[in-house]
C-alpha cells in the first residue's frame, strides 16, 4: 500500500472513530451523572419520609392526648358513679336510721302510756277495795259518843287513812252545794227546793273519790229541781 493510502486510511479513522481517552471521559460522566440521580432520588425519598414521619407525629401524639384525655374521663365519671352511689346507700341508710328512732320512740312512748294506764288501773281497784272501809270508819265514828277513848283512838286511825289516801292521789268529790255533774255524781234522788237553785246537789248519801283525776266512785247524792 503507498503512503498516500496510509494516510489517507488514518484520517478516515480518525474522523469517524474516538479516541482511548474520549471514550474513557464519556464513561465517566456517564457513572457521575447516574450516582448523581441515585443520589438525588434518595434524597427526595428520605425528604419524603421525613415529611410522612413530621405528618404522623402530630397524630400520633394527637391519638395519644385523646386516649388520655378519654382515660382520664372515664376515671373521673367512674369516680363520680361510685361517689353517686355512696351517697344514695348514706341517704337510704340515714332515712332508715331516722325511721327506726321514730319507730323506737313512738313504741317508748307507747309502752310508757300502757305502763302508767295499767298502773293506773291497778291503783284504782285496790283504791275502790278500800273505800268500803273508809266507809264503815265514818258510819262507826258517826255513831260514837264524845269523850269515849276507844272513839278517839279510832278516828287517829281514821284521819291517818284518809292523809295516807291523800298522799297516794285519793281525793273525795266535793258534793254539796255544788251544781250536779253527771261525770262526778250519780243522781238517786231528786227534791223540790225552792231555796237553792235548780240543778244543785243538796245532800250527799255516799262520798266519791278521785284518782289522779279518774273518778274511782261517783258520789251518790239528792238535787233540787
Amino acid at each position: 500500500m503507498s503512503e498516500e493510502t496510509k494516510n489517507t486510511s488514518e484520517v478516515q479513522k480518525e474522523e469517524t472513530g474516538t479516541s482511548p481517552d474520549t471514550e474513557s471521559v464519556t464513561e465517566e460522566n456517564t457513572a457521575e451523572a447516574v450516582q448523581n440521580a441515585e443520589e438525588s432520588a434518595g434524597n427526595a425519598q428520605e425528604s419524603e419520609t421525613a415529611a410522612e414521619e413530621t405528618a404522623e407525629e402530630p397524630a400520633q401524639e394527637t391519638s395519644e392526648d385523646g386516649q388520655e384525655s378519654k382515660s382520664k374521663t372515664s376515671f373521673f365519671g367512674k369516680k363520680k358513679k361510685e361517689k353517686d352511689k355512696y351517697e344514695q346507700q348514706i341517704e337510704d341508710l340515714t332515712d332508715r336510721l331516722k325511721r327506726s328512732m321514730a319507730e323506737f320512740d313512738n313504741f317508748r312512748k307507747r309502752t310508757e302510756k300502757e305502763k302508767a294506764s295499767m298502773y293506773i288501773i291497778g291503783a284504782r281497784e285496790i283504791v275502790e277495795k278500800i273505800l268500803p272501809v273508809v266507809d264503815n270508819f265514818e258510819r262507826g265514828l258517826a255513831q260514837a259518843s264524845e269523850g269515849d277513848a276507844f272513839a278517839d283512838g279510832m278516828k287517829m286511825i281514821y284521819k291517818q287513812l284518809i292523809t295516807t289516801l291523800d298522799d297516794l292521789g285519793v281525793k273525795p268529790i266535793e258534793a254539796v252545794g255544788q251544781e250536779f255533774d253527771p261525770n262526778l255524781h250519780n243522781a238517786v234522788m231528786h227534791v223540790e227546793d225552792e231555796s237553792v237553785g235548780e240543778n244543785i246537789i243538796v245532800e250527799e248519801l255516799q262520798k266519791g273519790y278521785t284518782y289522779k283525776d279518774f273518778v274511782v266512785r261517783h258520789s251518790m247524792v239528792k238535787v233540787a229541781n
